[in-house]
């Protein structure tokens, strides 16, 4: 047995078009599919990154608040791979998003840093 890959980060955001937003405008993800959940009040966005299927963005009413970051029981955080980590700082920046000083792994000698979603998931950025 043997698992061929990732298929899909799930996100549960507090205010959908802000977090919608966020992931399409800023972080640079193509919506593959949207749809709203009448039943569950709820809508659910197909995001992809460079053609492939990474992210379910869900909104549901009154979701509870992460207990604490980083190190609550569960997901710690999402990191993409970049080319240029200093320019995605600027770029950052230049939308008002919070980032973190850059660092180096102290393992591997690349660069990273870290930022925040519109929910304060936590998400690094890793110098390829």
């Amino acid at each position: 047995m043997k698992i061929s890959q990732l298929h899909h980060i799930a996100i549960i955001c507090s205010n959908y078009e802000a977090s919608k937003k966020f992931y399409t405008e800023v972080l640079g993800f193509t919506v593959v599919n949207e749809v709203y959940r009448k039943a569950r009040q709820s809508y659910k966005l197909d995001l992809s990154l460079n053609g492939q299927y990474l992210i379910e963005l869900f909104s549901f009413p009154d979701p509870p608040a992460r207990p604490t970051t980083p190190e609550a029981t569960g997901l710690r955080h999402i990191a993409f791979g970049v080319d240029d980590i200093s320019a995605w700082v600027t770029f950052l920046q230049s939308r008002n998003i919070t980032v973190e000083p850059i660092r180096i792994d102290e393992y591997t000698q690349k660069k990273f840093t870290f930022f925040r979603d519109p929910d304060q998931l936590p998400i690094e950025l890793y110098e390829l």
